[in-house]
């Protein structure tokens, strides 16, 4: 007799999912950013803490540094190229451990060029909400190099050093509804 395990999806939520960045500036501070506008899937299966799938979507015209200046050279073809390049997108390949903290292992894929990626990922809960929903919450981050992703502009410093620093540290705070 064999017993079949239920997979769940859930639909990332937005309203309650953070798409953060941090990258040396000037080589004496963090700028800070985020994305709005994310998209994307899990499927973890019934009673389990670690997914079989993750899928998501974020769009680049959506990056906000708190400096419209800043976010239209970072959506230019400087960066990002935003009219070329508009998404950001991930796809889960593997899974590393269980329990409440894991690697999730995928594609990333940045200005068209595709890497490979280790989130260090923390599955922070699930429960249903006020409305009767089942949602479910993880954790995640890594660091990335921007030169590996063809983002390449930078400015040399007079006293040594450039502009923007070529390691990017991303986290995630991901809130999702099941489906």
């Amino acid at each position: 007799m064999s017993t079949t395990t239920t997979t769940q999806r859930f639909a990332i939520d937005p309203a309650h999912t953070n798409a953060q960045f941090s990258v040396r500036h000037l080589m004496i501070s963090k700028v800070h950013g985020r994305f709005a506008t994310i998209a994307g899937t899990i499927e973890v299966p019934e009673g389990a803490t670690v997914p079989t799938s993750v899928d998501v979507t974020i769009e680049v015209d959506s990056i906000d540094t708190r400096e419209l200046q800043r976010d239209a050279h970072l959506k230019s073809p400087d960066f990002f190229d935003a009219a070329n390049f508009p998404q950001i997108t991930f796809r889960s390949t593997r899974f590393e451990g269980d329990g409440e903290s894991f690697k999730t292992i995928g594609d990333l894929t940045i200005h068209g060029v595709t890497r490979e990626v280790t989130l260090d990922t923390t599955f922070e809960g699930r429960g249903a909400d006020p409305w009767g929903n089942n949602r479910i919450g993880y954790e995640a981050h890594t660091k990335i190099s921007r030169k590996d992703f063809g983002l390449n502009w930078n400015v040399a410093l007079e006293a040594g050093g450039v502009t923007v620093g070529d390691e990017v540290r991303i986290e995630l705070n991901v809130e999702a509804i099941a489906q």
